[in-house]
């Protein structure tokens, strides 16, 4: 038995009904993602690859997803959200939004999650081989660089949000972090406090090094020296900001006030000013950044930069559907869409109490 009449065999063998995209690849000797890129007409595939896919796709009957909604007068359109976040509040925002906007728009919404130490390509890859028609990447997957190359060279419309350096090509909603940030630590300076802790957020995303600069410019134009042991590392986790804060509470010269990178870090050094017995804000200013429901779940409720996460992952939906249905995916990469963020002040912000003025002996 050839090679090939062995390949179909196996094909047909593995149908329980409707021929796959997985029976045409086994049949074609190809990956899922070849298939794919044949069914979508890309052109980084070899004519003598694309000819086996297609006397496969011919052989088995198969009806693609597009081809067959097509046949039967819909116009249903199917979007992937990819997704791998420490944030719990963040991802429901985020996912609550989107599958709103898929509703009003009546589309299909695949929702995966990657789960930790997964292959990231490979994720993207089974996602694309599903048959959606463009995908949604919240952070950190939206720069990622290998889950943003497997997007690329497939060919599949991309909306990165939350990103403050989308990659070219790659359509994206976000906020200004930078004027966000220098908008609080300015808030807090203007409340009286001069030693302010910050906690940077994951180092490997865009928008915590602008949040980080947010910070460094409002003090220099207070005038305000910048002080490097006023500055840990947190990767947007509870247990990050737990970390952070303690170090930042045990200097001898402790700061008055803390801003964090997200809301989880913040609600974990409330944390640990309570543990410390420390009253917030009497003693600790803390505020965040996104403002999930955690802002307001904990007590003191936070003070903190509201990020409309539903609000851009609807965004994100519909601008995806409206370039899908007017057929003008080649505009995807002019798009870069800045939302409004707004300074939410709460109960977990105050002026510094006045320590003190030292006796000296007479």
């Amino acid at each position: 038995m050839s090679d090939s009449e062995r390949k179909r065999r196996n094909a047909k063998s593995r149908q329980t009904g409707a021929p796959t995209i997985a029976d045409v690849a086994a049949l074609a000797g190809v990956s899922m993602m070849t298939v794919s890129r044949v069914i979508n007409s890309e052109p980084k595939v070899r004519q003598s690859t694309r000819d086996a896919v297609n006397a496969a796709i011919a052989q088995l009957n198969y009806a693609p997803n597009r081809a067959a909604r097509s046949l039967a007068g819909a116009a249903q359109i199917r979007l992937g959200l990819l997704y791998s976040n420490p944030s719990e509040a963040f991802l429901s925002a985020f996912i609550v939004g989107s599958l709103e906007e898929a509703g009003r728009s009546d589309v299909q919404l695949i929702v995966q999650k990657v789960e930790d130490g997964a292959d990231l390509a490979r994720a993207a890859e089974r996602m694309i081989a599903g048959g959606v028609d463009g995908v949604i990447l919240p952070p950190p997957l939206n720069e990622v660089p290998e889950v943003m190359k497997v997007l690329e060279d497939s060919g599949v419309p991309t909306v990165a949000v939350a990103t403050a350096r989308p990659r070219e090509g790659v359509a994206a909603i976000t906020i200004d972090d930078r004027s966000a940030a220098r908008e609080m630590t300015a808030h807090l300076i203007g409340l009286g406090h001069q030693r302010i802790g910050f906690i940077v957020g994951h180092p490997d995303l865009s928008a915590s090094g602008e949040r980080l600069e947010g910070y460094r410019e409002a003090l220099v134009q207070a005038g305000i020296p910048f002080d490097e042991a006023l500055v840990r590392q947190g990767y947007f986790t509870y247990r990050s900001g737990l970390d952070a804060a303690e170090i930042l509470l045990s200097l001898d010269d402790a700061p008055s006030a803390i801003f964090a990178s997200n809301d989880d870090m913040a609600a974990a050094t409330v944390a640990i000013a309570h543990r410390r017995g420390m009253d917030v804000p009497g003693d600790l200013t803390v505020c965040g950044f996104d403002d999930v429901a955690l802002a307001t779940t904990i007590w003191p409720e936070l003070t903190t930069i509201h990020q409309p996460i539903a609000e851009m992952s609807r965004r994100a939906v519909k601008l995806l559907v409206t370039l899908l249905r007017s057929k003008r995916k080649g505009e995807m990469s002019a798009q870069r869409i800045m939302v409004d963020y707004k300074l939410v002040r709460r109960q977990s912000d105050a002026a510094p109490r006045r320590r003190p003025a030292l006796r000296v002996p007479g």
